[in-house]
């Protein structure tokens, strides 16, 4: 079982950044992509951005050049920088990790709101 804690959630106004992190831990051989999805009141669940362990990164166009993911492997945290917030990017943002074997895990949410 892998376990992913999320942090760094809140209340921002238009304009302002936040910064999330998720630590893995528990019983891996190693973690491959770890990620952040994002879901708004009455939408589906989206991707945000990704990594992989060569710091391969992906995102969503609505948050290129605003969004920044990385990792740090020692740790197994994968974070995310959130600049020039909207709000539209209101949302809870759940952390995402891959595990050998192709296991998928997922942290339980934090709250983005950003006020306009």
């Amino acid at each position: 079982q892998v376990q992913l804690v999320e942090s760094g959630g809140g209340l921002v106004q238009a304009g302002g950044s936040l910064r999330l992190s998720c630590a893995a831990s528990g019983r891996f051989f190693r973690i491959n992509t770890m990620g952040w999805y994002r879901q708004a009141l009455g939408e589906q669940r989206e991707l945000v951005a990704v990594i992989d362990r060569d710091d391969r990164t992906n995102y969503a166009d609505s948050v290129k050049g605003r969004f920044t993911i990385s990792r740090d492997n020692v740790k197994n945290t994968v974070y995310m920088q959130m600049n020039s917030l909207k709000p539209e990017d209101t949302a809870v943002y759940f952390c995402n990790a891959v595990v050998s074997g192709n296991f998928n895990y997922w942290g339980q949410g934090t709250q983005v709101t950003v006020s306009s």
